[in-house]
């Protein structure tokens, strides 16, 4: 271990972790130095908000009855689930936030896990068996990637963004496996790219196989009603089975599958991670309540952080960065990579950012493939156009 540590920090990719004391939008470190936080997944800004129960919609009276678990009668919140969903950590609050997420998404039902990483690995593992054929993007995040790998199921991982390649694959394969699962991202999330769902959705049809999408980056973003990029494309009734995630838009934790009520049955009876994990605690499903709560009333934070995408995309052009077309939906996406090749050029880009008073992570191998090491900017609409202006002004500075 020592030897692969010392491996580690001679390439300058070990890993550690630092204390950060957060508020808002902004991040004090160890020395006291104080930095706009353009590494946080809270692309709506709520995850920084206080939270009272009023928020959340719920009828405090009925919400502080004898049997529920989450509420006392002073409005505080109880402080953990006590146990599985399974046995007795599933309470009334969430049970309605299991029906508002089947309601946002327009499904039959959801499924709540404990986090987005095991609503991704549980459920493609629990829902591909033996017999059956997963194609997988070669950039998919790594929770569906183990997913897939602890399958028992045969896969193939596709080029990424590849639809032609997934044609293929299920004309020259689909007729030997029971059933034929197509897993993606909707938005990668170390490339803010799109999955091409509708190329996905005629070739899934055509060939009798399911396709799962995670909108983890893409819930409270993308949509008119804020469901993610599924509803964007008008294609919520043709993506049978949606993961999502609570800890990004939505700014609390945890995570969720939205399908059919067959499906959701079933993974009650057999994903793992569901069935053997404490359910969230009631302080993480309220939060959830009051996001979704927000999300349905106000399209305002979603339009302030398309808003922001493009306004430092643009400035990145100017700059003579690659960055998408700005009348795509692309470039609304609050996930702005800036690539810079080997992992010490994306440290030294993150350092001198962090002089400039912006904490902009460097994402390096094996987060991403070797030779595209990177910085990634994630934005709130919780920024402030102060805040933007800092990241640009910043952002010139290294191509001085």
């Amino acid at each position: 271990m020592h030897r692969r540590l010392a491996d580690l920090e001679a390439a300058q990719l070990r890993r550690q972790v630092q204390p950060l004391l957060s508020q808002g939008m902004l991040l004090t470190d160890a020395l006291g130095n104080q930095l706009v936080n353009f590494g946080s997944n809270d692309y709506l800004g709520f995850g920084s908000q206080p939270l009272t129960l009023s928020e959340t919609g719920l009828d405090r009276r009925e919400a502080t009855g004898p049997s529920d678990q989450g509420v006392a009668l002073e409005n505080t919140i109880r402080r953990g689930s006590g146990a599985s969903g399974l046995v007795c950590g599933y309470s009334r609050f969430h049970d309605e936030l299991a029906s508002r997420l089947a309601t946002l998404e327009e499904t039959e039902a959801a499924a709540l896990y404990p986090s987005g990483y095991a609503a991704c690995s549980g459920s493609v593992t629990a829902l591909a068996q033996r017999g059956d054929l997963i194609l997988s993007d070669a950039l998919n995040h790594a929770s569906l990637i183990d997913g897939c790998r602890l399958s028992k199921a045969e896969r193939f991982v596709y080029p990424h963004g590849d639809a032609d390649a997934v044609e293929a694959l299920l004309r020259n394969h689909r007729r030997r496996f029971a059933n034929a699962w197509i897993v993606t991202d909707s938005i990668f999330s170390m490339d803010g790219t799109l999955a091409s769902l509708q190329r996905l959705v005629e070739i899934a049809d055509a060939h009798d196989a399911t396709l799962v999408v995670d909108e983890a980056h893409a819930t409270g973003v993308l949509g008119d009603d804020g469901s993610g990029l599924c509803a964007a494309l008008g294609l919520k009734t043709r993506v049978p089975i949606r993961i999502g995630t609570l800890s990004k838009a939505i700014g609390s934790q945890g995570g969720f599958v939205v399908g059919p009520q067959v499906v959701i049955d079933y993974l009650l009876n057999h994903s793992r991670p569901l069935i053997y994990s404490t359910a969230a605690t009631p302080a993480s499903v309220t939060a959830a309540l009051a996001s979704l709560r927000s999300i349905s009333q106000d399209p305002r934070p979603r339009e302030q952080v398309r808003q922001h995408s493009q306004r430092v995309r643009a400035g990145l052009r100017q700059m003579g960065f690659s960055t998408p077309e700005l009348d795509s939906l692309e470039a609304t996406i609050p996930i702005v990579p800036v690539r810079l090749g080997d992992a010490s050029a994306a440290l030294r880009a993150a350092t001198m950012l962090r002089a400039h008073g912006c904490y902009v992570p460097a994402i390096r191998p094996p987060t991403v493939p070797p030779g595209t090491s990177r910085l990634r900017i994630s934005l709130s609409a919780a920024h402030s156009e102060a805040q933007i202006d800092q990241l640009l002004a910043g952002l010139r500075q290294l191509r001085r």
